[in-house]
């Protein structure tokens, strides 16, 4: 058997002859004739695998494989001339049906009319409500609109032709999408729509079918017109609660006059019923990119239509048609009444979509845990989930370093892209998706694009990046309006303005509102003539509607959590939408040589293909351990200790900038810890086939990283943190900032330990990689040697801490009984920590202390070119009326400092405001008899004393 050069091994027109199977070493193998139908279950909890068989769907694979080989008993004669139609291979069609197109229609039919020998043993269940349904599970890509067509067709011309089989057809069809997108793109199932797919496909085996076909009785409708009436508040007049006929009416306008209707759910994983045990928080709903109140009233809407009207069947159609179990074993199940299935997988193997290319190594340290990149699944890196997960975190806030890595590695890969496409001619660029976590970080990384942080210039493009809003969005989805925001506006306008469109119709969009204006732009990503024409880099925070359907996404960037596998496929699945169809010849596994799909691939950065990693042995959990519950005493409110909230200093510099490099710390770079370049590998079901990947390597860019580009970026950056605390002009300001950078990257304070990364062209890479940091080095020194005054800025919410107001938490570690502070245990993480407490509760110059643990004191820093927040270990009332920060320390480090720093700035900053006592800190490193020294040290006196434990 011939090895394939690709990932696609089947033709989309054919039953597929062979599959990729992922092996027990996660190595992908091929495997003669058609994946059984079935998912895997990933459970985050135990963080284990299983696959589970769709019996039923294999079951009804025989079953309609036996029935058409008898020529399909049972069917009418109008079903007949449709399917020996569609599977007509000369007939004058324009686009030839898919394999998993006919068997889903195939399937449908079969369930309908088949005779009953060849339906044994093949019941479908039940949804838990009064009506059928039935669902085709169709990846995407798979052409899912197609098959409403034909399910329109089949059921409209039979019942035309067959009235009294009301059970089983029906001309009247009400669809429903999950919002205005797909609404809209639907459209083309109305048989007089100018592009309806029933003439692009030739659905009709003759002119006169095809005019019969417009008796259908159709609406399409989005699934918020199925929401009840709300009633007016300040009305005079109380109509009481609108009755189901009302409702009837209501919803289905001219339909409500017809009986016996049939359904076509689009997208039908937002329609479910909620099983009685499933407890699961609205937070959790949205991190699974779920909304419960849609399910809920999207089905007790088709419950009351079906009350007053008859629902004959419910098709369902959908890529990932799973409902929330309300688990913890597994967050989703399959829908029991899926009759067919062509997965992601499928799809894949078929180039029916592109294929995901996932990072499977780089030039760095792996992940500590799972050993695989970092790249892989960015969130889950500590120093990245805290950053993003920071309350407050503003816009103009440096991105982790981790993550614009990240972003200059794909950068790379997409400018390359974007060259190759400008030069075969293509009018709009390939386009980079970012999916965040929260707000707060899509703002960040719109930022990162608007206002020159991204590394590659060709990505620095305002006009061409857009940050979804998610409210307005989800306003425009239901076609209300969202509050007002001029500065978003402002953005839709510019990129609008600045789209390479006619001017007529720049101007007919002009006059929309925000919503319909966003909804114009985002629904039409990468079309010629459109609005979202040349858009190449789009940020959201929520799922984009199902009907995004973007074709020229080619790098995905996920910044969030991905808690499950179907949230994974959802993301990149935005980005499978294929440019172009063309096909090569390619000899398959089974010998015979057939047209496939040329591969297309979409890049992935931070999504996982699969959330399950080997390893973790099966040993059963150990019985809990018995807690302690830790409260704030009121009874010893004496004892209270309070701290002003600060959430940064300000630091006003005089106008000559002077830095003594003898007094510079050391930076270290350490190339271990940089990302410079990235193989990715197409990867299917969590597998990656390693013998087919591609490298991104910034070596191979020289000219990218010249010496001069680095200063002036360095010095840009540096600009904004000192700029709003300089007195003297601008033009200085930079003068000096160059000057002084130059000094710094000249100077011997910046290491790299290693002779190999010594090389020019690697040191400047490894710079410009760490150049937030190194900027934030540079820039706490100039701070710490021209500081004119502090200005602490206060949280505006919550400006004062205090032990009073620490809420009642339980622990299992170990702890001592206090009796010198408000809170009742002090709980430890090590014997360093038990002496230090013990001692503090001994100790004649203790008033009171608190270990800092929940009671919210903490310090912002600045580390690898992101925000992170420091908890010192102890906070300390001297008997002398100072107040005390202590850490302690068994191994430094340069983050250790750099934290100490920052806790320097903030007690200096504290002092200097006034108003909150007197403040000093102090640190205990390897040595815990020193704690007493120190102690002594700050109890001696009322006034501030430096810290020693920095000698």
């Amino acid at each position: 058997m011939t090895q394939p050069k690709s990932l696609i091994i089947s033709s989309p027109f054919e039953r597929p002859t062979h599959h990729w199977r992922r092996n027990v070493d996660n190595k992908l193998e091929l495997i003669d004739g058609r994946r059984s139908a079935g998912y895997e279950i990933f459970d985050t909890r135990n963080n284990t695998v299983r696959g589970v068989n769709l019996e039923l769907v294999n079951r009804i694979r025989e079953r309609v494989d036996a029935w058409r080989t008898e020529n399909y008993p049972g069917i009418t004669a109008i079903t007949r001339q449709l399917l020996e139609h569609w599977k007509d291979a000369d007939a004058n069609r324009q686009y030839a049906f898919y394999f998993c197109q006919l068997e889903a229609i195939e399937t449908l039919i079969w369930h309908v009319e088949a005779t009953s020998e060849f339906k044994q043993n093949a019941a479908v269940p039940s949804d838990g409500g009064a009506w059928e349904r039935l669902c085709n599970k169709m990846a995407t890509g798979s052409g899912k609109t197609t098959v409403m067509a034909m399910i329109i067709t089949w059921q409209v011309l039979n019942a035309l032709t067959y009235p009294k089989r009301s059970k089983d057809f029906s001309k009247t069809i009400f669809i429903v999408a999950p919002g205005l997108t797909v609404k809209e793109r639907l459209q083309i199932l109305r048989p007089g729509h100018s592009e309806n797919y029933y003439d692009l496909f030739s659905l009709c085996p003759n002119e006169a079918l095809r005019l019969k076909l417009n008796q259908a009785e159709l609406l399409i409708d989005n699934w918020h017109g199925l929401m009840p009436l709300k009633q007016q508040a300040k009305s005079v007049v109380k109509k009481g609660v609108e009755s189901d006929e009302a409702y009837v009416k209501r919803v289905l306008g001219k339909l409500s006059g017809y009986k016996d209707i049939a359904v076509i759910n689009d997208e039908a994983h937002h329609a479910y019923r909620k099983p009685a045990e499933l407890k699961i928080s609205k937070k959790d709903a949205e991190e699974l990119g779920i909304d419960l109140d849609e399910a809920t009233r999207w089905i007790e809407g088709l419950d009351r239509i079906h009350k007053m009207r008859r629902i004959n069947r419910c098709f369902d159609l959908s890529a990932t048609p799973f409902a929330p179990t309300g688990k913890t074993s597994t967050e989703a199940a399959l829908y029991d009444w899926v009759v067919s299935d062509f997965g992601l997988n499928d799809a894949i193997e078929a180039g029916l979509v592109k294929t995901p290319r996932v990072v499977i190594r780089d030039n760095a340290l792996p992940n500590a845990q799972t050993y695989r990149s970092k790249l892989y699944h960015l969130y889950r890196e500590p120093e990245v989930q805290e950053d993003l997960n920071r309350r407050g975190a503003e816009a103009h806030e440096a991105l982790p370093q981790l993550v614009q890595e990240a972003y200059t590695l794909l950068g790379a890969d997409w400018r390359e892209t974007m060259l190759a496409w400008k030069n075969a001619g293509h009018l709009s660029p390939p386009v980079m998706l970012t999916v965040c976590n929260k707000t707060e970080t899509a703002a960040r990384v719109e930022r990162y694009f608007r206002q020159g942080d991204a590394y590659w210039p060709e990505m620095n493009a305002p006009d061409r990046t857009l940050r979804v809003d998610s409210k307005v969005l989800e306003k425009a989805e239901i076609g209300e309006t969202s509050a007002s925001d001029k500065a978003y506006e402002d953005v839709l306008q510019s990129i609008l303005a600045a789209a390479n469109i006619p001017a007529t119709r720049k101007e007919q969009l002009a006059g929309l509102k925000k919503e319909d204006l966003l909804r114009a732009i985002i629904d039409n990503v990468g079309k010629r003539g459109a609005a979202g024409q040349d858009l190449q880099n789009v940020i959201s925070v929520a799922m984009l509607s199902e009907g995004w359907d973007a074709k020229n996404v080619t790098h995905v960037m996920g910044l969030r959590a991905f808690t499950s596998q179907l949230l994974c496929e959802q993301v990149i699945g935005r980005g499978l939408r294929r440019v172009s169809y063309e096909t090569e010849p390619v000899i398959c596994p089974d010998g015979q040589t057939r047209q496939l799909f040329r591969s297309e691939f979409v890049n992935v950065f931070g999504v996982p293909l699969s959330i399950f990693q080997d390893g973790e042995g099966g040993e059963p959990p150990a019985p809990p351990k018995p807690s302690i519950q830790i409260e704030s005493l009121p009874d010893r409110s004496e004892l209270e200790i309070s701290w002003p909230n600060v959430q940064r200093v300000d630091v006003v510099v005089k106008p000559k900038l002077i830095v003594d490099w003898a007094k510079i710390a050391l930076l270290k770079i350490d190339p271990s810890q940089v990302h410079v370049s990235a193989d990715l590998a197409p990867a299917l079901g969590g597998a990656a086939d390693l013998s087919k990947a591609v490298s991104i390597d910034l070596e191979a860019l020289p000219e990218e990283f010249r010496l001069q580009r680095l200063l002036f970026l360095a010095a840009r950056k540096a600009l904004v943190s000192i700029e709003h605390g300089f007195v003297g002009g601008r033009e200085l300001l930079i003068q000096q900032l160059v000057r002084l950078v130059e000094q710094f990257f000249n100077s011997d304070k910046l290491v790299i330990p290693s002779l190999f990364h010594q090389d020019p062209l690697r040191k400047r890479i490894l710079v410009a990689l760490s150049i937030d940091a190194v900027v934030q080095h540079v820039v706490a020194f100039v701070h710490q040697q021209n500081i004119e005054r502090l200005e602490p800025v206060f949280d505006p919410e919550f400006p004062i801490g205090s032990t009073r107001m620490m809420r009642t938490w339980y622990s299992t570690k170990p702890f001592i009984t206090t009796t010198k502070s408000q809170i009742s245990h002090a709980v430890v993480d090590s014997s360093w920590e038990h002496y230090t407490a013990s001692l503090l509760e001994e100790h004649e110059d203790i008033f009171s202390y608190a270990k800092n643990d929940h009671l919210g004191f903490s310090i912002y820093y600045l580390w690898r070119g992101s925000k992170r927040k420091y908890v010192p270990d102890f906070l300390i009332k001297l008997s002398n009326g100072k107040n005390l920060v202590l850490e302690i320390k068994g191994e430094d480090s340069d983050q250790n400092r750099a934290k100490r720093m920052a806790l320097d700035l903030w007690v200096n900053a504290v002092n200097d405001c006034g108003g909150f006592g007197i403040w000093c800190w102090d640190v205990v490193k390897a040595e815990p008899a020193k704690v007493n020294d120190t102690l002594n040290h700050h109890g001696t006196t009322g006034l501030f004393t430096e810290a020693i434990g920095e000698n």
